[in-house]
């Protein structure tokens, strides 16, 4: 299996990356801003061969966790604990580990065996993802829409992320700008998916680029972290992914990259949903176990009120744990026998996530008061006309006050830093929030007709059958259409 250090190494490839406020970075693994999140993949990858994970990482036969190609429904939960176990490390803040990027692959191979555009088109999604699984290549998944200056442009057929330049032996020559996606600057592969928008031979066009490939610039927004210090940031000094726009001029991508699906991300979304939930339970549980070391910390364990706010943070973690439970043990099944989580509880768990999170950042932000706002830093606690008072102000209760000081700073970056906000902003608004979540779970539920028959054939008459369908069957809502401004308009003048 891959080492971190072979995949620091393989980093070192010539790639045009820009962090926004930073400038070119000419080496991700060792600019301040980039560094930290390489150091955290490179411990991903040696964790697979740390004796402590092997009963977590590895199946008995051998086979990495992280690249499992799931037929049973016991391969699905031995997924899910592994996903589980790495994502709470990071507070669930590190989403695309290589674990989702192998899902993205087995993603573009269920989606290209549905579309079917050619034999050679399922062989070669097949071996990319055998590829993937066998070499550790790190991949990361873009749905592929344009960003916002392209959508504004006058002309419709010009509003597309992609174009095709020319096709040629070696493969298609794609030209363009694709908007945010996550972790681009320690990727090897972007995946960009069908909301390019890109047509060929009457099918939606797809990419596995190579972000070192040449005409391929990488463009990465501000970093979160705002204190230098891992002391008072320990979350945001170590876990921001960069997400970022990727700018393609001109770029070849090779043949057996090229892969041909359906107009919807959906049927590889569903796989990068699953891992994605994992990552927003990791984010509830590590608010939960925070909350409980709060409340020892402040001495609030017979408090009310704080046993309370305990209660429905385990409520939501509880929710969502069943909600993954059951999808992994009642899968569906694609055509070629591999087992999928069950959309329906899918959903469930996630619109329960959606719903329950700004509650468990209320809470957190609640139970331990206002000494969380003013707990000092590493250099407060240190300074010696500080010390003192400091130690009796924070001290106590078996905590010192750089013990104490640690939790709330810790407490404080989870719920209030500009990578909080940043999860808030982004992760949330990526798969459609809550809307396009009822959408999925309207469309993945089977029981309509059955439910509402039982209840109809309790009544002791003759009743009309059902046919609930076009509930389930009906079109799933476009996703935040933009309507550009017509280029001669005139501002309204103001009432």
């Amino acid at each position: 299996m891959r080492t971190g250090a072979a995949y620091r190494d393989a980093l070192r490839d010539g790639r045009r990356v820009w962090v926004l406020g930073e400038g070119r970075v000419e080496d991700v693994t060792s600019h301040p801003a980039t560094s930290p999140m390489v150091r955290e993949y490179v411990t991903w990858y040696d964790r697979l061969a740390d004796p402590e994970w092997r009963d977590t990482a590895w199946t008995a036969d051998g086979t990495p966790v992280a690249y499992l190609v799931p037929r049973t429904a016991d391969d699905l939960v031995r997924m899910g604990r592994f996903f589980s176990a790495t994502t709470f490390l990071g507070a669930g803040n590190v989403t695309h580990t290589p674990a989702y990027g192998h899902l993205i692959a087995l993603g573009i191979q269920h989606a290209v065996t549905l579309r079917r555009a050619s034999e050679e088109q399922v062989r070669n999604a097949g071996t990319y993802r055998a590829q993937i699984a066998a070499t550790g290549r790190f991949i990361t998944f873009a749905a592929g829409q344009a960003p916002i200056g392209h959508r504004m442009r006058p002309d419709p057929a010009d509003r597309s992320a992609l174009r095709i330049v020319r096709e040629t032996d070696a493969g298609l020559v794609i030209t363009g700008k694709i908007g945010m996606h996550t972790s681009p600057a320690f990727a090897e592969d972007v995946y960009i998916g069908a909301g390019n928008n890109v047509d060929y031979q009457g099918h939606r066009a797809t990419f596995a680029v190579a972000v070192n490939a040449p005409g391929v610039t990488v463009i990465c927004r501000k970093r979160v972290a705002r204190e230098p210090s891992p002391f008072s940031a320990p979350l945001s000094n170590r876990f921001d992914e960069l997400d970022g726009q990727m700018w393609l001029d001109d770029v070849l991508v090779p043949w057996d990259r090229v892969f041909l699906t359906e107009p919807s991300a959906e049927p590889i979304a569903r796989w990068l949903f699953w891992h994605q939930l994992y990552c927003w339970l990791a984010k509830a549980e590590f608010s939960l176990g925070l909350a409980l070391a709060c409340t020892h910390a402040m001495g609030l364990m017979e408090h009310a009120v704080t046993q309370d706010y305990l209660m429905d943070l385990l409520t939501d973690v509880q929710t969502v744990r069943s909600c993954l439970t059951a999808c992994e043990r009642d899968p569906c099944f694609t055509d070629d026998g591999i087992a999928a989580p069950n959309h329906t509880h899918l959903s469930a768990g996630s619109l329960a996530m959606l719903r329950g999170r700004p509650r468990m950042e209320d809470i957190l932000r609640s139970l331990p008061g206002s000494s969380m706002i003013n707990a000092p830093s590493e250099r407060d606690l240190a300074d010696p006309e500080l010390a003192a008072g400091l130690e009796a102000s924070f001290g106590g209760g078996g905590y010192t006050a750089a013990q104490r000081s640690a939790l709330l700073n810790m407490a404080w970056d989870h719920v209030g830093s500009a990578l909080d906000q940043r999860e808030s902003v982004y992760e949330l608004h990526a798969n459609g929030g809550a809307t396009m979540w009822r959408h999925r779970l309207r469309r993945s539920f089977d029981d309509y007709d059955r439910l509402a028959g039982g209840v109809l054939r309790q009544m002791g008459i003759p009743m009309p059958a059902t046919d609930l369908g076009p509930i389930r069957d009906a079109p799933m809502i476009a996703r935040r259409p933009v309507s550009p401004p017509a280029a001669d308009a005139k501002p309204r003048p103001r009432p």
